[in-house]
């Protein structure tokens, strides 16, 4: 049996805190637990990566212990831009945190009474989640067996923090399909609630900007029908063209750009790059059997989109196809009302 405070029984412990927790917020909190008892050290701290940037750290903690309010609040100098040193050693030590020349604040690390720092990377199927970090009181070493724990430990930890970021996604998606079921049941105003999707998709993706466009099929350009996310400058640009990546997509297929700069197929480049736009999904929009636009997404970072997030994309095309068809639907049943009402109404003079 492993002896209480060793590396295996807080790894273990952590295991089953994990398992059995229902408050998936508070994961990240179990993780530097662990870190400091593991490591008997003076406290630790978690950062995640910013979902806007994809090369650089949060400086708002997510979760910590043994930090002053005040030392939190101010944030760490080495939650920014992710050091190559990191990526490449899997590891960054800081042996005089009030000293070394990589960190700033040393006034406030001395005042907090932080000796050492020592950082590792919480990663997931090779994806860089956040930064987990560890302070001590002392100046002190540390040794490849206690290297070795806290990468274990962030590695289990970012399993842990991923699976509990899916099953919040899995719910907010869940909510999303439920409001814009409400909106579609309970209201007829289409532009109010693809624009209520635009919004929910920009929030739920963690991305730039979201928009909507439809085709007019006489000119063969996209109108603009819903945004959130984009400057007025960008919306007004110009004119969207039916051709080359539209046109695939209108054609019923999914089109990811990784980077825009750099594709053929891309309108308004210098625009696209005034507005930090880096990466793009264009979805088509189908209302019955015809595709009638284009629900576009924007990231300005250059990211991949998981098989899920595309998923939810286009769900939520498909839900917008259904409202513009179901309010198209509507119109048409008053206009032949309408007309049946005038037509009885004319038919009065045989009588």
């Amino acid at each position: 049996m492993a002896a209480k405070g060793s590396f295996f029984w807080v790894l273990s412990k952590l295991t089953k805190q994990v398992s059995t927790t229902e408050d998936l917020d508070k994961i990240p909190q179990l993780i530097v637990s662990a870190a400091v008892e593991g490591l008997k050290a003076k406290a630790a701290v978690i950062f995640l990566r910013d979902e806007d940037k994809e090369n650089f750290i949060s400086n708002q903690a997510v979760a910590q212990v043994g930090l002053s309010r005040k030392y939190v609040h101010a944030g760490a100098a080495h939650a920014i831009q992710i050091s190559p040193q990191l990526l490449k050693d899997g590891y960054m030590y800081f042996r005089d945190a009030t000293t070394d020349k990589r960190l700033t604040n040393h006034k406030a690390k001395k005042e907090e009474g932080i000796g050492s720092i020592i950082s590792v990377p919480i990663v997931d199927k090779k994806k860089m989640l956040g930064l987990l970090s560890v302070y001590t009181k002392e100046i002190r070493e540390f040794t490849k067996d206690e290297i070795d724990f806290l990468s274990i430990l962030a590695e289990q930890g970012g399993f842990a923090i991923q699976n509990a970021n899916l099953v919040k996604r899995l719910r907010h998606q869940s909510q999303i399909f439920l409001d814009l079921s409400a909106s579609m049941s309970s209201s007829l105003d289409v532009k109010k609630i693809i624009q209520a999707t635009t919004k929910e998709l920009v929030e739920a993706l963690h991305i730039k900007a979201a928009s909507v466009r439809l085709l007019e099929e006489k000119t063969s350009t996209l109108k603009l029908i819903a945004s959130y996310g984009l400057s007025d400058q960008y919306l007004n640009k110009g004119p969207v063209k039916a051709d080359k990546n539209i046109a695939r997509a209108l054609e019923g297929e999914n089109i990811y750009i990784r980077d825009v700069s750099a594709d053929l197929g891309i309108q308004y480049k210098k625009e696209k790059a005034a507005e930090g736009i880096v990466s793009m999904l264009y979805v088509p929009i189908k209302s019955q059997d015809k595709i009638i636009g284009v629900l576009n997404t924007y990231s300005s970072w250059s990211r991949e989109f998981t098989e899920d997030e595309i998923l939810l994309v286009t769900a939520l095309a498909y839900q917008g196809g259904l409202a513009i068809s179901n309010a198209s639907m509507y119109m048409m049943l008053q206009e032949d009302i309408k007309d049946l009402k005038d037509n009885i109404w004319s038919h009065k003079c045989w009588f």
